[in-house]
């Protein structure tokens, strides 16, 4: 009781409920948590059917044939076709071009005429020295009859003075005018010889107004121009030219290229090269190393190597770009010849076995391998693998034998 008011007390217990009167709901719950994991395991279960069923993304390379050039390649640059001789054309004296006679692509012959200059100055400078010459001829010949005319007074007078018919006075000054006779004789043949001298450097002049080819060749470029100054020296201004044309010997042509001072040991004299030209490229052709230039290019750290051609061919013109491929030496190689030669990158290590993948049919195979050489970033296969089989060069880290794969 309180408050004077009387409390009820309630029976808590009667709010128990009867086992066989709950709702189904909890058992349902139950039954869809089954449900639910074991549609779940079907979902993970098809997922790894569908993964385990992906091909595998790879890249490939085709292995090449294990002999030939490519094969015995050691060592690979670039450079240009060179001529060992080539010559800018140019006049011995400074003069005016008065007619040029070649032009580009024409073939010249050693001392045929490329240009004519203007003669003038160097005909007159002759024709003057053979005048100067004619003078001093006349004069030889009015002096050396006086000469003689004066050793026959000398001699006469010699004669009288010993007997007393002519003092020694006169034979004196007969005796000086023969000397002086003498000494201008010898003057005037010096002037002739002079004379002389100035014809042969006329002459030389004038055969320097005409500009020949020292060699025989093609001329690849016309530097000059009728009415136009040439020059043997460089003139300020830019207004004389220093050569008439340039003019190459084909016969000596040669390919010129910059090997890394690193691996300069691989080249030889004599050593095979295979060339191909940028113009060409489905052309080779043979060369050998003719010469290893020995010096080397400090800024660049290269060595210049001059490679010539086994056979010389029209289509082969200066300054074309050029591939070249040092060979390695055939004799003397001992061992098996390689079946193929591969990317390095293709060859794995799985255990201690060399393995290579090779993708035939949509699937990977797996080839044990023996190696051979490496030579310039591939791998000789002396066993496993042969030249035309695409070998897998880089792909998922793990490969299995029989696994759907594609090429990127």
């Amino acid at each position: 009781m309180q408050d004077g008011k009387e409390v009820k007390k309630t029976d808590l217990s009667a709010l128990r409920i009867d086992s066989e009167a709950r709702p189904d709901g909890e058992r349902s719950g139950k039954k869809t948590l089954w449900i639910t994991l074991a549609i779940t395991a079907i979902v993970l279960v098809i997922i790894l059917i569908a993964v385990g069923g992906r091909k595998a993304k790879v890249e490939l390379a085709q292995a090449k044939p294990g002999s030939g050039p490519e094969a015995r390649t050691i060592l690979n640059a670039s450079g240009y076709v060179t001529p060992r001789r080539r010559a800018t054309v140019s006049a011995k004296i400074t003069g005016r071009v008065k007619e040029v006679l070649v032009d580009e692509g024409m073939q010249v012959k050693e001392g045929q005429v490329l240009a004519l200059l203007d003669d003038s100055d160097a005909q007159a400078a002759y024709a003057a020295a053979k005048a100067d010459r004619a003078v001093a001829l006349s004069a030889i010949r009015e002096v050396e009859v006086n000469v003689a005319d004066s050793e026959r007074t000398l001699k006469r007078n010699r004669a009288l003075l010993k007997d007393g018919f002519v003092d020694k006075e006169t034979v004196d000054h007969n005796q000086a005018i023969a000397r002086g006779l003498e000494a201008r004789l010898k003057n005037l043949k010096d002037q002739v010889a002079a004379a002389e001298a100035r014809i042969q450097m006329a002459q030389r002049d004038i055969e320097n107004c005409t500009v020949r080819a020292p060699f025989s060749g093609v001329a690849v470029s016309k530097d000059a121009q009728p009415g136009e100054m040439v020059s043997p020296i460089s003139a300020g201004g830019g207004f004389t030219r220093t050569g008439i044309s340039t003019v190459v010997d084909m016969g000596s042509l040669e390919i010129e290229v910059d090997v890394n001072e690193s691996y300069i040991a691989k080249v030889t004299p004599g050593q095979k090269v295979e060339a191909v030209l940028d113009a060409y490229p489905d052309w080779k052709l043979p060369a050998s190393v003719r010469t290893v230039i020995p010096t080397a290019d400090r800024q660049k750290a290269t060595v210049k190597v001059r490679i010539a051609f086994d056979r010389l061919d029209p289509k082969i013109l200066p300054d074309m770009g050029v591939k070249v491929a040092f060979l390695q030496d055939e004799t003397g190689r001992g061992g098996p010849a390689p079946l193929s030669l591969v990317p390095a990158s293709s060859v794995r290590d799985e255990g201690s076995e060399k393995v290579v993948y090779v993708l035939k049919g949509g699937h990977l195979e797996r080839r044990a391998v023996s190696l051979g050489d490496k030579i310039n970033g591939e791998v000789q296969i002396l066993k496993g693998v042969t030249a035309g089989e695409s070998v897998v060069t880089s792909g998922p880290a793990r490969l299995k034998d029989g696994q759907k794969a594609q090429a990127k």
